[in-house]
């Protein structure tokens, strides 16, 4: 059970194994650097690549292993079209462009605009990109990460990190977002069966 080593720990031991842990590995440390070089107004680089990363390392699998993407979060209100979005998105394309994963970009002030359309249902209004972090389907999935002004790692973690280092996908009801974390939950297990996946 050396996987759960951090497990129940106190929350700045476990901040500290975390940062410690997606700081050295390859693929996160080129995406942070490269997401710090194009300094997107509060950015921040969210969800799996982090979390699946520390389940990589505790588990002994290699870096990438079960990411499918980097998540990059913006927020800026100044202009919410599409198009400004969009270039914002094209310009990315060569600074990320020797990541082996694709880097998906997607501007929070925004999402309100487009995931009522997408997923039938409401979405709030977000505030920040540590704000949208906060409706997350699955608590465990709420983790970003970004560096600050003096150019030390920022953690973004509303939940904490228990359920990360205790190989547990744990439910965020703030929205309905059941069939989500459902999904990523299943998803999630066939690659790190360690993993215990909490009912909705």
């Amino acid at each position: 059970m050396d996987h759960l080593r951090y497990s129940g720990l106190p929350f700045d031991a476990q901040r500290a194994a975390f940062l410690d842990i997606v700081s050295a590995d390859p693929l996160v440390h080129d995406a942070l650097a490269r997401a710090r070089s194009f300094d997107l107004p509060d950015w921040l680089v969210v969800s799996g690549a982090l979390y699946n990363s520390v389940w990589n390392h505790l588990t002994g699998k290699p870096s990438g292993y079960g990411i499918k993407d980097v998540d990059l979060f913006y927020f800026d209100e100044s202009d919410l079209s599409y198009e400004a979005e969009d270039g914002v998105i094209a310009a990315a394309v060569p600074v990320f462009a020797e990541l082996p994963l694709p880097v998906e970009i997607r501007n929070q002030a925004r999402v309100h605009l487009w995931y009522p359309l997408k997923f039938g249902q409401p979405c709030p209004r977000y505030t920040s990109s540590s704000d949208s972090v906060r409706h997350f389907a699955s608590k465990t999935h709420a983790v970003g990460v970004r560096f600050d002004a003096d150019g030390q790692l920022d953690l973004v973690a509303p939940f904490g990190l228990d359920d990360v280092f205790s190989f547990r996908i744990t439910p965020n009801r703030v929205m309905d977002n059941r069939q989500t974390h459902e999904a990523k939950g299943a998803r999630a297990k066939a690659n790190w069966p360690e993993i215990t996946v909490l009912p909705w």
